[in-house]
């Protein structure tokens, strides 16, 4: 089983900010995440049906949801999430965990 987590970051007021301190500050702190296999960033999203399209989505993956939680209740995932509410200042974030079924294909 694959665990994720998704966080979607609507467009912020002050991109040139924004960009900055995620490149700078708060990747770095997401990377520390014990456990954390993989992680990507999508940018120029474009909406498929309706609404407007993100400004960026980042997408993190872990073995287990045991080991995804686990990540965020250490010190490294406090850390991570204190910037988060910083970062909701800059531009709003929805984010949200699941679990992957990769035996569909």
């Amino acid at each position: 089983m694959t665990a994720r987590f998704i966080v979607l970051f609507e467009t912020p007021a002050g991109p040139e900010a924004f960009d900055r301190h995620y490149h700078d500050v708060h990747i770095p702190l997401a990377r520390r995440l014990p456990g954390l296999r993989r992680y990507t960033i999508g940018r120029d999203l474009v909406a498929v049906r309706g609404g407007f399209p993100y400004y960026r989505v980042a997408e993190l993956e872990w073995d287990s949801m045991d080991e995804l939680h686990a990540a965020f209740a250490s010190p490294e995932g406090r850390a991570a999430a204190a910037d988060t509410a910083h970062l909701q200042k800059l531009a709003p974030v929805r984010s949200m965990i699941f679990t992957v079924d990769e035996s569909v294909l």
